[in-house]
């Protein structure tokens, strides 16, 4: 069910981990550490990797090489948004990879890549295009971001939201399919890049996408999918739940699972970003995860239901 587990999402992105409370990424470092251990613990062959950094910074992997996180994962990873977010070109990924290929030994995956239709569908419909003959080949992991566009409804995960202008909106429009399900121009070319390029999809708790979701990955040909379970999230009422109705609805694919959020009342400040209170607290959640969706000591999953069942 569980390929591969990645510890945190975008940490050198002060959208995800406040730097100012963890300077140097000190706290951060014994959090992954002490994470890695425990799952390695309860399933020895598990592919662990280093939570996608945003913006892609070889300096930023130094520093973790030098606290000794890098002896605990099998793979680092990468996010790049060349037409929306990053200032350089989208014929400068072969560069970016090579930054960090140069800092370590590690494979470098791309574990989030995308573009937005803020501006026009043809813009995702040829960056889709251009992104394939770039990474095809090139990295063992390219994770196109995302299926679904962003309900407008729903915040998008940044500091100043509204403040960043038409930075913020962009979230709104990276999927393949709108928000009502329907498929944008990239949409239809998408399956000439499966499986060797997944997607990445988060499901927020209780997401009424899911079963959707399930249907039109496997209409894309998609193998690879990435997705999260909230450490935030494990401590809402029915959270284990909600987490065994999407693991079982994901169950066909081969799944890169990222922990990471910190619940508020956990963290040094209160805040999902805020670096934890108990640095093994993490651990535990990410060792329970494991121990419940991977290997012969799982905790079983619903699968016998069917999803309507779980609805």
């Amino acid at each position: 069910m569980i390929e591969a587990v990645k510890f945190w999402n975008e940490p050198n992105n002060k959208s995800h981990w406040d730097p100012e409370v963890d300077p140097g990424w000190i706290r951060f470092a014994e959090m992954v550490k002490l994470a890695s251990s425990a799952v390695s613990a309860e399933a020895p062959g598990l592919t662990r990797v280093l939570g996608g950094i945003s913006p892609i910074d070889a300096g930023f992997i130094q520093n973790l090489a030098g606290q000794g996180v890098l002896d605990q994962v099998d793979a680092v990873a990468v996010h790049g948004f060349p037409l929306d977010w990053n200032n350089w070109q989208i014929d400068a990924w072969p560069e970016r990879i090579a930054e960090i290929e140069a800092v370590t030994k590690l494979p470098v995956w791309v574990t989030e890549v995308g573009v937005s239709t803020f501006g026009a569908e043809e813009v995702q419909e040829w960056g889709l295009k251009r992104t394939a003959e770039l990474l095809s080949g090139r990295v063992p992991r390219v994770h196109w971001y995302s299926l679904y566009d962003l309900p407008k409804a729903w915040p998008a995960t940044t500091r100043h939201r509204e403040a960043e202008g038409s930075s913020y909106y962009r979230h709104f429009y990276m999927g393949l399919l709108r928000e009502d399900g329907t498929p944008k121009l990239a949409a239809r070319h998408f399956a000439e890049y499966t499986p060797e390029f997944g997607i990445c999809q988060w499901f927020h708790y209780e997401d009424h996408r899911l079963e959707d979701a399930v249907r039109w990955l496997k209409k894309l040909g998609v193998r690879k999918l990435r997705t999260g379970l909230s450490w935030a999230d494990s401590f809402r009422p029915d959270a284990d739940a909600w987490f065994d109705r999407q693991m079982a609805a994901l169950d066909d694919f081969d799944v890169t699972v990222t922990f990471c959020f910190t619940p508020e009342h956990r963290g040094i400040q209160p805040h999902h970003t805020s670096a934890p209170l108990v640095p093994g607290e993490f651990a535990e959640f990410c060792a329970r995860m494991v121990r419940r969706y991977v290997g012969s000591t799982a905790t079983p999953v619903e699968a016998v239901r069917p999803l309507a069942a779980l609805a």
